[in-house]
């Protein structure tokens, strides 16, 4: 039976709680609820790679615009990779910028931590490749969504929430956030971090530089786990999803030769 390779998880806040994928709880948010968009307020909302490709499609924008006008990247020393954020509105709130009277204006392409709320959802890489996921509810004092009676189970609740296709991507990048090298202090270089920044979150620029001969494509890796293995490539995918895949197997290869 394969182990995960993790360290024992932390201690959670009081007002979090595990749960397990059938437990049911009650909870629902819309415009009848009076705290509704407070969750969209003084916040810090973490971006995904997927949530940058959909955020871009919401918005029309190019990848590098997106980055530029919406998009914080952070990184403290000592840390492996660098984070991305949500710009906020600066109205004395930190709102969101897609946060308008009638809620979210690119509902249908919100982030992924905006459909798991109030839900969290978290994945451990185990030592034979699979994924081991775990779930907790956040109960925050602004929010009473909780005293709506509708049901939910952990595994419902991703499932009405559109949540499968930025599972299957976040999932799989666990493959580089949580590399046994990574997990044994590599740190990187300026120009891996750059590559880390490139392939997942500016996909169009990536393109660009693939197509323009700028960067290489990497011999053949042993990893059976794969999607879509850059070797097997002769033309770069056709859509920003494939390549999203592709470009986190290309990345994978540049850092962990071998």
């Amino acid at each position: 039976m394969a182990e995960t390779v993790t360290h024992e998880p932390p201690l959670l806040p009081q007002n979090v709680t595990r749960i397990e994928a059938d437990e049911v709880f009650t909870f629902a948010c819309h415009p009848g609820v009076s705290c509704f968009t407070e969750c969209c307020r003084e916040l810090e909302l973490a971006l995904t790679p997927y949530d940058c490709l959909r955020l871009k499609q919401a918005t029309g924008l190019t990848s590098s615009e997106l980055l530029d006008r919406y998009v914080i990247q952070e990184q403290d020393s000592g840390e492996t990779f660098p984070r991305f954020y949500l710009t906020m509105v600066d109205d004395g709130r930190a709102s969101c910028v897609f946060v308008g009277p009638q809620g979210c204006t690119i509902y249908p392409n919100r982030p992924a931590a905006c459909r798991t709320y109030p839900m969290g959802r978290a994945a451990s890489r185990l030592s034979d490749g699979g994924i081991d996921i775990f779930h907790v509810l956040i109960r925050e004092a602004h929010c009473l969504g909780f005293a709506e009676q509708q049901e939910h189970t952990a595994t419902s609740y991703d499932q009405d929430q559109g949540l499968e296709h930025y599972n299957r991507f976040n999932d799989a990048l666990t493959a580089i956030l949580q590399h046994e090298q990574v997990r044994q202090g590599r740190q990187f270089s300026p120009e891996e971090i750059e590559l880390f920044t490139l392939s997942l979150y500016d996909l169009d620029r990536f393109r660009d530089k693939l197509l323009a001969g700028e960067l290489s494509t990497p011999g053949p890796r042993k990893d059976h786990h794969s999607e879509h293995d850059p070797k097997e490539h002769t033309d770069l995918p056709p859509d920003d999803e494939a390549l999203l895949f592709w470009g986190m197997n290309w990345l994978q290869s540049r850092l962990f030769k071998g």
